[in-house]
């Protein structure tokens, strides 16, 4: 795969990164406008660093764009002359619609977006995606990418806010309840130190355990619930406090801002 990165900068550099450990491209160039910052990318076989993004579209048929919401439009009518049936749009600009998108360039061209998370650097991305009707037959593509980068899913584009608000945003949140448990453990008298690794091993062997049993939450909880139990008893203090109301409230008031933006 031919592959240009438009807008270098860190989710650029960390597609560029799974990229390259993955060997998944056959020639794969890098764009920003100060190019000595990413100067030791050029290092990389078959890698080329550059601040023309002409450039870059006419020798790549894959096109990743991660520059910010005001450049997009600009870059798109600057390098419309240069696009041809041989080229994939994959956008991870957060709020821009496949339609505006089409505005600048036409219908013909494959657009696919893509939302992937902080966790996109590690290789634990949760990515979902979302095509134009000729970005149909080219989603394979998209997924091959970023399922080298964590693990991806399909979604209709009206359901691309909820989207970030549960993955992207979602990164913060659950970096929160790692936090506070790590408080927890630590007036339970374990070095802070100590305290996080325990909670980020337990969130992660959590989720994992869901992934790779394919069992709901509650399967799980209930195998470590016990009549009078110590954790039947934490589980329902949480929940008279108001854990999951708190959850959701966050989430559906992360959705309401982010819609609230889209409209400015």
């Amino acid at each position: 795969m031919k592959i240009a990165i438009i807008g270098s900068g860190n989710l650029g550099l960390s597609i560029a990164k799974g990229l390259i450990i993955n060997n998944t491209y056959t020639t794969l160039y890098l764009t920003k406008r100060n190019i000595a910052s990413i100067s030791s990318y050029g290092e990389y076989k078959k890698v080329t660093i550059t601040s023309n993004n002409r450039e870059a579209v006419q020798n790549s048929d894959i096109l990743i764009f991660a520059v910010q919401p005001g450049q997009f439009e600009k870059i798109l009518f600057e390098i419309q002359p240069d696009l041809n049936e041989k080229h994939v749009i994959i956008s991870t600009i957060t709020g821009f619609f496949i339609e505006r998108i089409e505005k600048s360039i036409g219908t013909d061209i494959p657009i696919i977006r893509a939302m992937p998370n902080t966790a996109i650097s590690v290789g634990k991305s949760m990515t979902c995606l979302c095509h134009n009707t000729v970005g149909a037959k080219r989603l394979p593509i998209a997924e091959a990418i970023f399922n080298g980068l964590g693990t991806t899913l399909v979604i209709g584009e009206t359901h691309m806010r909820a989207a970030t608000v549960l993955c992207a945003s979602g990164i913060a949140f659950w970096m929160r309840l790692i936090r506070a448990t790590t408080q927890g453990g630590v007036q339970m008298g374990f070095d802070a130190e100590i305290a996080l690794k325990m909670s980020m091993h337990t969130a992660m062997g959590a989720a994992s355990l869901l992934i790779e049993s394919g069992t709901h939450p509650e399967e799980e909880i209930d195998r470590v619930t016990t009549p009078k139990g110590c954790t039947i008893t934490g589980l329902n203090e949480m929940e008279h406090q108001g854990l999951s109301s708190s959850l959701i409230r966050g989430l559906t008031a992360s959705f309401d801002k982010i819609n609230e933006i889209a409209k400015q």
